[in-house]
């Protein structure tokens, strides 16, 4: 089995993607996509979403990152795709599941799934483009308005000699409301003869064993549930491999992992900026651990780093004193 960590535009950056696989369960990465439209972009593109790159295409723990493009042009994409692999990309994800307006009314994304044919061609032209040794992979949604094209694409991202197949279970008109359609995975699962991943709707290790049963998936990728609970690949990990349970990680241990989330962002981003990422992350948080919202009203309207800094350590010092007299 293996878990991927699912690429979030906007959420899911590099400095994420260290601290998430720094915690063990995670297989592989998906960069944020590439907006690709009718040129060959600069290498300088690639490593603002990708700085993997210049480290052997892998995070700090040694898990590597696939670059992900979007566009609608199949001959710029198959570009684009050769750069991304000559400047050290372990492979290659596509984007034909972003449901977002902007870049679906910009051809790109989950409205590409309306016509099964150009994501095929696309498909080829990337594969024929890129080394045979690198993989290209594919995300997709069930459809875009609905799934009655489903099949049809996934047979053609299949004949254009994509590597992999990962599905959210949902169609663009879904959007991100549950329930996911993991039946929807089956079914096609029995249509395609390559591996084909399951995504959506994975909060728990107990939806991670369901979304398995039911879509007789291998392999899953995490998305908003692994931010709401950061250790949740590894949970997943040890449950699948042996039937095991690992000990969750408790409050006090979240509180550390923020300070050290804040020191990335501080590396690499403007000072003045550096604490939204963290206020973006615990809210998702909040969605496992209630302590998340004391501590996010706190710092949302905070922008001097010193001053986020003192209430994240006073926090970590709160709750550390708590487990120690327990």
């Amino acid at each position: 089995m293996r878990l991927m960590l699912a690429p979030m535009e906007g959420v899911i950056d590099h400095t994420m993607r260290e601290l998430l696989t720094s915690l063990g369960g995670v297989d592989r990465c998906v960069t944020e996509f590439v907006r690709v439209t009718e040129r060959l972009l600069p290498p300088r593109v690639f490593y603002r979403l990708c700085p993997e790159l210049a480290h052997g295409g892998k995070t700090a723990s040694g898990v590597p990152v696939y670059v992900q493009l979007l566009g609608g042009q199949p001959a710029v994409m198959a570009e684009n795709a050769a750069r991304a692999a000559e400047l050290g990309a372990p492979g290659i994800d596509l984007n034909f599941g972003c449901p977002a307006r902007t870049v679906n009314r910009s051809d790109g994304g989950a409205i590409l799934l309306r016509e099964p044919r150009r994501v095929h061609d696309i498909t080829a032209a990337v594969r024929a483009a890129v080394p045979a040794h690198i993989p290209v992979t594919v995300k997709t949604r069930l459809g875009f308005e609905d799934n009655a094209l489903f099949a049809d694409i996934a047979m053609g991202i299949e004949a254009a000699g994509a590597t992999e197949l990962t599905v959210h279970a949902r169609t663009k008109r879904d959007g991100y409301r549950p329930p996911a359609y993991w039946d929807s995975i089956a079914d096609v699962r029995e249509r395609v003869s390559l591996p084909v991943i399951a995504n959506g709707e994975i909060w728990s290790v107990d939806d991670a064993l369901r979304c398995r049963e039911v879509t007789g998936c291998t392999d899953l990728m995490l998305g908003r549930g692994v931010l709401c609970r950061p250790d949740l690949p590894r949970l997943v990990a040890a449950a699948t491999a042996n039937g095991d349970t690992c000990e969750p990680l408790a409050w006090n241990a979240i509180t550390p992992l923020l300070l050290r989330f804040f020191a990335l962002t501080l590396r690499d981003y403007d000072a003045h900026c550096a604490g939204n990422p963290l206020k973006q992350w615990l809210v998702y948080l909040r969605g496992y651990f209630p302590q998340a919202g004391p501590l996010f009203e706190q710092v949302k309207r905070l922008h001097d780093p010193d001053t986020i800094s003192a209430v994240l350590r006073d926090a970590q010092s709160v709750h550390g004193d708590k487990r120690l007299a327990a």
